[in-house]
């Protein structure tokens, strides 16, 4: 039940969401005088600790996990890299919350966020209702997969999904299976499907952009200021796997040579039995695996109309532009868990100086 209609509690802020954006916010919160349950509240729909991660599927392990970066103030050692990271990063996740006494709330569905009285914001949820002066808003992508559209689509017979709901390559066993997308998933889902499956076909928009030799600081910090850029403008983010390509390494190479990783053009049509091209060439498929990608899960901010005309919400730093009372923490260019880390520490800085009437530097 909704509870918007009792008084809402106040806090000085709400996060919302406790993947590592919202438990890094909250770490930098607490570390500059702000109490849990007192002057600020993280609210997460999961239900347990671990982000996102909880729902990765468990051929995953913590040793394919490209650039997880510790939360502040504790170091992820000793991790088991045959373990599935869905299991230790949970752990992780959750011995960081008791270490600290973040208190996060949770199963909490928030509704949305509007404005309140007395220049606060009103967050709605399933539960209580909460009035904030500002929000840290760090709910990731996971619950928007996007799934695009093709002619023909529900006519399907056979099985479609997202690598939102893959279960790991076994479900696949003796299946012919269409895997759509260009980026790591859609790799990695290949190259473990293969082995099991009657036969897989690779389809993505754009030919795929392996990218040689290693992943250096300077190449990670353009790749940032591109979507960084692009947020800027008030257009959706890209993520930064988009602007760096794939990295060529050993599995990659043997998935090439094996021809695993011969990619067609994007097809024009789904049939009940399978994809076709406009030139009439036809796959038959049992399965379509949409490695697609996300979107950013904002919709709950809706009511605070932030979006522009280009689709996005436009970011200087980690502030909404539209409302200086609003971060976005873990969106666009601090998606990656080390840019969270130090989207959290910049978002609480504002926010400390928004609450004590400073000014903010643009």
């Amino acid at each position: 039940m909704n509870n918007t209609g009792a008084r809402a509690r106040e806090v000085d802020v709400v996060v919302i969401g406790a993947g590592q954006a919202g438990l890094s916010s909250a770490y930098h919160l607490r570390r500059t005088g702000f109490e849990p349950e007192r002057d600020f509240v993280v609210l997460d729909h999961a239900p347990r600790p671990g982000g996102a991660w909880q729902f990765r599927w468990p051929s995953l392990t913590y040793g394919k996990v490209h650039g997880m970066h510790s939360l502040p103030g504790m170091e992820l050692t000793d991790a088991d890299p045959a373990r599935p990271s869905s299991e230790v990063i949970a752990e992780y996740f959750d011995r960081y919350e008791r270490a600290f006494g973040l208190r996060v709330r949770r199963p909490v569905d928030v509704k949305a966020v509007r404005e309140g009285s007395g220049e606060r914001l009103l967050v709605e949820t399933d539960g209580d209702a909460w009035s904030a002066r500002a929000l840290i808003n760090a709910t990731g992508t996971w619950d928007r997969p996007f799934w695009p559209r093709y002619p023909g689509q529900e006519t399907f017979r056979g099985r479609q999904l997202h690598t939102a709901q893959y279960p790991g390559p076994e479900g696949f066993a003796g299946q012919r299976v269409i895997v759509v997308g260009g980026g790591a998933s859609g790799t990695q889902h290949l190259m473990e499907i293969a082995p099991y499956a009657a036969e897989t076909t690779w389809v993505t928009r754009r030919p795929p952009v392996f990218r040689e030799g290693p992943f250096t600081e300077d190449i990670g910090r353009a790749a940032v200021a591109l979507v960084e850029e692009r947020v800027r403008q008030g257009l959706p983010p890209k993520s930064v796997v988009s602007v760096t390509g794939l990295p060529l390494n050993d599995a990659i190479r043997q998935a090439l040579d094996d021809g695993v990783l011969d990619r067609q053009p994007m097809f024009d049509r789904i049939t009940p039995d399978g994809v076709e091209w406009a030139d009439g060439r036809r796959v038959d498929a049992d399965v379509i695996l949409w490695a697609t990608g996300f979107r950013a899960a904002v919709d709950h901010l809706a009511p605070l109309r932030l979006r522009e005309p280009g689709g996005g919400i436009r970011v200087e730093g980690t502030r909404a532009v539209a409302d200086p009372r609003i971060h976005l923490v873990g969106y666009g260019p601090s998606a990656s868990t080390i840019g969270a880390n130090r989207a959290g520490r910049a978002a609480v800085r504002d926010i400390g100086k928004l609450l004590a009437g400073e000014p903010v530097a643009a």
